[in-house]
C-alpha cells in the first residue's frame, strides 16, 4: 500500500463530498501554513490576532471595542488589552464618535494602514513563490476553483450558507 501525505479516511458512502471537503482542508492547511509563515517573517512582526484585529478596523473603520471583539473572536476585555498594544505601537487610534461621546470608535493609524500593506506584500510574495511551482493551467484551475469558493462561501446578499444538518 502507498504511504500518502494525508491520513486515509473511510468515506462514508452516502457522502459524496467527504472526501473532497477534507482535500479542501489539507490545501487550506498549506495555504494557511505559507500565510502565517509571511506574517512572521514581516516587519513590524505582528501576531495572528493582532492582524486580524487591525484587518477588522480597516474594514470596519470606526468600530467600536464591543464590535471589534465580535469580529476577533475575543472578550471584550482581551479586545480592549489588544487595542492598547496595537494604539502603544503606533497602528491604531481611540477617537471619541461625533454622534455619542462616550462611544470610542477605531481607526488605523498611517503606520497601521503601512503594516498592513506591507505584510499583504510579503504574503503575496510568499503566494507567488509557490504558484511558480504550478503550470498556467494548474494556476487558472486554481483560481477558477478559489472564485467559485469564495462565491459560494461568501453570498451577494451577506448570508452565510446554512451548514447541513448533522445527522
Amino acid at each position: 500500500m502507498e504511504a500518502t501525505a494525508t491520513m486515509d479516511r473511510a468515506e462514508p458512502a452516502d457522502d459524496p463530498l467527504y472526501g473532497a471537503s477534507h482535500e479542501i482542508a489539507d490545501a487550506a492547511e498549506a495555504l494557511v501554513d505559507c500565510w502565517n509563515r509571511a506574517g512572521q517573517n514581516s516587519s513590524p512582526r505582528l501576531s495572528a490576532l493582532q492582524v486580524r484585529a487591525l484587518v477588522a478596523v480597516r474594514r470596519v473603520p470606526g468600530a467600536n471595542l464591543s464590535r471589534l471583539a465580535e469580529m476577533v473572536g475575543a472578550s471584550v476585555p482581551a479586545a480592549s488589552r489588544l487595542c492598547d498594544r496595537l494604539e502603544a505601537a503606533g497602528f491604531l487610534r481611540r477617537d471619541r464618535a461625533a454622534t455619542d461621546r462616550r462611544e470610542i470608535g477605531l481607526s488605523l493609524t498611517k503606520d497601521g494602514a503601512d503594516a498592513l500593506l506591507a505584510l499583504s506584500e510579503r504574503r503575496a510574495e510568499d503566494l507567488r513563490d509557490v504558484l511558480r511551482h504550478l503550470s498556467d493551467e494548474e494556476r487558472d484551475l486554481l483560481l477558477a476553483g478559489l472564485r467559485a469558493f469564495t462565491r459560494a462561501a461568501r453570498p451577494q446578499d451577506g448570508t452565510r450558507p446554512d451548514r447541513a444538518p448533522r445527522p
